[in-house]
């Protein structure tokens, strides 16, 4: 019997706010532990919650972007289930009245363009941090556990998609779309290293062509795209083994090792009863009015997707030029306001993919390291159109700039490498690689055209790459016909 898997995702996305959900303390990644808290986030008796606006408008930023319906009023719950990193003994969250339903995403894999469903998206608080002594860095092994509350009550926004992703691959494009239109939104650094954003799997088989899904289980706190993907494979090739044996897959929590690659189990899969859910009665419903979400529709940035296909209309970009320069909201603005110095968007835009992408990928920057300005990459592209350089030193200087945040003109100048195209210099070097090469002239004269490319490869040696070669190229034709 033929399977085919069946993945939904539950992300979660750590809010770039000041303070956290439901108190005034800053929300900061790592500093000192235990020193961002106060009696609301550390569960004091009669300490009593109160919703963070900005949160609630970041939420709202997250559900139009989906595309999501926005009912209208929603309802805290506690969320009840004992663990030390839980002060409350249950979180605040949300359950059968989510803040926004039935959105979509969608997302290129291979060329393909398909839809991902989205259940909800709702608001939440975030756990404490629990740091375990030992060398896995997991609870099973270790000599003792530590606490850190900083993190306690940082406003988290879970987005659940519907089981319609059917391969790790596709899971992957899709954490890889959402965090890009995340950081569009700038609701979130989506920093996946420091947990801001963070992504449980629920994966089961099926019968090819089958309706009713397998029996599922869920990968946790999947923290990077390669990670994820590499899980899902394991954990689905894992599947397939035991069904083709003839076992049962159990509804449980796993846990995959980077390291080792093993999937292995962590706890049974607990059901939505499990947590008694029951209304917050220390906050009122959520009520999102018409007038509160066209206002924050009217403050929402361009979107990828929107951006992408502006590139390709107004610009005359192909679109994968399009589709790699939208890739990133930074790359997208480095791109635009190079742009406003230098007109010719499909030049810039090779140059902006090529050679900036190149070195970045090379040296394991990002754009917000780069030293070379937009404006400094006009300057040296019209001096490479102006025939003041060739490309390939173009290239060269462009490398210096990466490295020292000069000028084109100071590194040109500097370090004399101005394109020669006087044509009496040229001559005289042209002469001198006929001279010393009457084979090759006889070669040309008797009809093998491109040893031209001889003759432009000796010039070009002699000028250390800085002759103009269409000068050279149209004055060795004339010559060599001669």
């Amino acid at each position: 019997m033929k399977y085919e898997p069946v993945i939904g995702l539950e992300i979660h996305v750590e809010l770039s706010t000041r303070s956290k959900m439901f108190c005034g303390c800053r929300v900061e990644f790592g500093g000192e532990p235990n020193t961002r808290t106060c009696p609301v986030c550390l569960a004091h008796p009669g300490a009593l919650p109160v919703m963070n606006r900005q949160a609630i408008r970041y939420l709202t930023r997250i559900a139009l972007a989906l595309d999501c319906e926005i009912p209208g009023k929603s309802i805290f719950h506690r969320k009840n289930y004992f663990y030390p990193d839980l002060p409350k003994g249950y979180q605040i969250s949300q359950y059968d009245q989510p803040f926004a339903i039935e959105g979509e995403l969608h997302v290129g894999v291979e060329g393909e363009i398909f839809r991902v469903g989205i259940e909800r998206v709702h608001q939440e608080e975030d756990t404490a941090k629990n740091i375990h002594a030992g060398e896995s860095g997991r609870i099973a092994g270790s000599l003792y556990s530590l606490i850190d509350f900083n993190r306690s009550g940082t406003p988290l926004v879970e987005i659940v998609t519907k089981p319609e992703i059917h391969s790790p691959q596709a899971a992957r494009a899709f954490l890889n779309k959402l965090k890009n239109t995340l950081l569009y939104l700038d609701v979130s650094d989506c920093n996946m290293e420091e947990g801001s954003l963070r992504c449980d799997a629920n994966v089961s088989l099926k019968p090819v062509g089958a309706e009713e899904l397998g029996v599922k289980t869920e990968l946790k706190n999947m923290n990077s795209f390669k990670h994820l993907e590499k899980g899902l494979t394991q954990e689905i090739a894992r599947q397939m083994a035991l069904l083709e044996e003839g076992g049962k897959v159990v509804q449980q929590t796993v846990h995959f090792d980077v390291a080792s690659g093993e999937i292995s189990p962590l706890r049974s899969k607990e059901f939505a009863h499990d947590y008694r859910y029951f209304p917050e009665p220390d906050l009122v419903p959520l009520v999102a009015s018409a007038e509160f979400v066209d206002e924050v529709r009217a403050e929402m940035p361009e979107l990828p997707e929107a951006r992408s296909r502006r590139y390709m209309e107004t610009l005359g970009l192909p679109e994968y030029d399009a589709e790699v320069l939208t890739s990133s909201r930074n790359l997208a603005d480095y791109y635009e306001e190079s742009l406003g110095h230098y007109q010719d968007a499909k030049a810039l835009s090779n140059w902006v993919m090529g050679e900036l992408l190149g070195y970045l990928n090379a040296t394991g920057q990002e754009l917000s390291d780069l030293k070379v300005k937009p404006g400094q990459l006009a300057a040296l592209l019209k001096m490479v159109d102006s025939g003041g350089i060739n490309a390939k030193t173009g290239k060269e200087v462009f490398a210096e700039m990466c490295d020292t945040g000069k000028d084109p003109s100071a590194i040109v100048e500097a370090g004399g490498l101005a394109q020669i195209s006087d044509q009496s210099e040229l001559e005289a070097l042209i002469d001198k690689a006929i001279a010393d090469n009457p084979g090759q002239v006889e070669q040309y004269r008797g009809g093998k055209q491109q040893v031209v490319g001889f003759f432009v490869g000796q010039v070009m040696k002699a000028t250390q790459g800085r002759a103009n070669p269409q000068a050279v190229n149209e004055l060795l034709r004339k010559k060599l016909s001669g």
